[in-house]
């Protein structure tokens, strides 16, 4: 399997790296969206690829913009990435890439919690609430939440940590009406997709979305969706409230970064072979279990 840490198309202008993802314009209107298999924790990126993380990634939105579809509309614009680039720039963006629509994002995330863990929990443990948002006393960690939550968080620059915000101060920013939206989609997107993984064994405990809008200001589903990089996956047939459980992502890699005396800013340790492929194997067995279908490669 190839592994491709960062790509280096030399057809089309580049926009940007971002910690995982490869832009490059395609006329004024489209975008070319390279997934490498370039990992980050703790917001920063690791010097060692996850071969093939970057095809799951990329597999995985696309199997969720086409389930999700009748719920609102997405970057998607069919366009091979292969019929974009240059011949000799075709292994780079095989399985791993998409053409999407350039779209003017909305700069802050929309985050769906199903289940208190994480930040939330951490939160709700000091003050009884998650991000202002007031919960009922005596919830275990992981435990299954009353309604799943809407907590949105602005967007921070490169190697920056996202700010939870309010939802008043998203109104702020955004206008009250594109936040309504923007909060009651996500919530109708979480509860399809949570509803869809259980058939297969798996519980979405949180995710994150990003929208941006077109140019006649229809908003747009963007960017990735529920992958193991913006969700919590979990092994329902090993849940139980009152412990953190095992997820379908980096959290070998996060759990070893927890074992060193690291500050957790760059540049970041090296990772051992163990961790990758222990890694490498969760992320091929989250995209096996959603879709019943082994990865693309």
């Amino acid at each position: 399997m190839n592994s491709l840490y960062q790509s280096s198309i030399k057809s089309l202008p580049l926009l940007g790296h971002g910690k995982v993802r490869d832009n490059y314009a395609v006329g004024d209107d489209k975008i070319l969206i390279v997934t490498t298999d370039r990992l980050s924790a703790f917001d920063v990126v690791m010097n060692e690829p996850i071969p093939g993380k970057g095809m799951v990634l990329n597999q995985m939105s696309d199997f969720w913009f086409e389930k999700l579809g009748h719920i609102v509309p997405n970057h998607l614009t069919g366009v091979a990435p292969e019929s974009v680039v240059a011949a000799d720039e075709v292994e780079q963006v095989k399985g791993r890439a998409v053409v999407a629509k350039r779209l003017k994002p909305i700069m802050v995330e929309a985050v769906v919690r199903g289940y208190i863990i994480g930040s939330g929990w951490k939160d709700y443990q000091d003050t009884g609430s998650i991000c202002g948002i007031a919960l009922p006393a005596g919830l275990k960690q992981a435990e299954k939440l009353p309604e799943p939550l809407f907590t949105p968080a602005a967007k921070a620059d490169l190697g920056e940590h996202d700010e939870n915000i309010s939802f008043a101060e998203m109104e702020s920013r955004i206008g009250a009406e594109l936040a309504a939206k923007m909060r009651d989609t996500s919530i109708a997107l979480y509860r399809a997709a949570a509803e869809y993984a259980a058939t297969k064994g798996i519980i979405i405990a949180d995710t994150k979305f990003e929208f941006g809008l077109d140019e006649n200001g229809v908003m747009h589903l963007m960017d990735e969706v529920l992958t193991a990089d913006s969700s919590r996956f979990w092994p329902a047939d090993s849940y139980q409230p009152g412990m953190s459980p095992p997820s379908f992502d980096k959290q070998f890699v996060r759990d070893y970064l927890e074992t060193l005396a690291w500050g957790k800013t760059a540049p970041a340790p090296a990772l051992p072979a163990d961790v990758i492929d222990k890694t490498q194997a969760k992320y091929f067995e989250a995209i096996e279990r959603l879709t019943g279908e082994k990865l693309k490669v």
